[in-house]
């Protein structure tokens, strides 16, 4: 009764996991198993939770054997899982919803206002020396206050942005495959896709990565926004088409944008968006605040071992 998880996870809730009766084995790398490390490790297990940064398609789920009887995933999504191969070998799918939301739309609304701001410019300006004196013309940003944000998707985390904006007196409109009831007392407008861009001084993605979002802003919908509208992106990288990116940043009709997540994720070192110095690129930390990363071990481990005791776990998704 082995429970292998992929990388280790923060707080102390992993130690349910033995004291409930399973032996416990965690991956110690700080980079993800190897994928032929991966189908070696989850031979025989009964649990698993893995991180995004895991593929879960049927060849691993295969080589865990019939034993597998849940993928408590650490993460919202669960695009890096294949839920139709686990649904049809009997294998439960849950993940940690709503946990951090919050810590999400922090740092959306950071990236937000550090492109705005050009607050990472103005960080580099100074290390290099360059700040001999105060200009009136220095690294002049665009304002928050009074602008209107687009978001695309409205679910928890883009109804905490919502809450952000209105702190900055922001018009706020979303779009989602339905209006939202909960977008009334937040003062959010519900728009079509192409409305929301075409208005837009902002557009922050909260959408999850589906087969129909997948690439969902891409050349022709990028050249729908306004032009010097910032994009923010702290769901995932392919939900926005990177050439069509960068081609919009390089003809100067995007003015900016703030990314959380790539495609490819890990960005290399050498890629073109290191070029604009209007593109603020972090590696993957929406969730990362030390309460928020603990109780989604939390979340995940209740999950894990409410299947493997016979019960519903909190959050299925299969």
């Amino acid at each position: 009764m082995r429970v292998f998880i992929t990388r280790h996870l923060p707080g102390p809730a992993l130690e349910e996991i033995p004291r409930a009766g399973f032996e416990l084995d965690i991956w110690p790398e700080f980079l993800p198993p190897p994928r032929e490390v991966l189908l070696e490790r989850v031979r025989g297990i009964c649990g698993l939770i893995p991180t995004v940064d895991d593929t879960l398609d049927a060849a691993v789920m295969d080589a865990a054997g019939p034993g597998l009887r849940v993928i408590a995933n650490y993460a919202v999504g669960v695009n890096n899982v294949d839920l139709n191969a686990a649904k049809a070998r009997g294998i439960r799918v849950t993940n940690t919803p709503s946990v951090n939301m919050e810590a999400t739309a922090d740092l959306a609304f950071s990236l937000l206002c550090a492109v705005a701001r050009r607050i990472v410019e103005g960080v580099d300006y100074v290390r290099r020396g360059e700040w001999k004196t105060w200009h009136p013309e220095l690294l002049l940003g665009t304002e928050l206050h009074g602008a209107t944000l687009g978001i695309v998707g409205f679910g928890a985390i883009g109804q905490a942005m919502a809450r952000r904006a209105g702190g900055f007196s922001m018009r706020v409109l979303y779009h989602s495959r339905t209006p939202k009831p909960e977008a009334l007392a937040l003062g959010a407008e519900y728009c079509g896709l192409e409305g929301l861009l075409a208005e837009s001084d902002f557009v922050s993605i909260h959408t999850p990565l589906t087969p129909d979002t997948h690439r969902l802003l891409n050349h022709e919908r990028l050249g729908w926004m306004k032009r010097g509208a910032i994009l923010v992106n702290t769901a995932r990288g392919p939900i926005v088409d990177t050439e069509a990116l960068l081609e919009a940043l390089s003809s100067g009709h995007l003015g900016g944008a703030g990314l959380d997540v790539t495609d490819p994720e890990p960005l290399p070192k050498e890629h073109p968006l290191f070029s604009f110095p209007n593109v603020v690129v972090t590696p993957h930390l929406g969730s990362a605040g030390r309460r928020t990363r603990e109780r989604m071990t939390e979340v995940a481990v209740s999950n894990l071992l409410a299947v493997l005791s016979g019960h519903e776990p909190p959050n299925p998704v299969v």
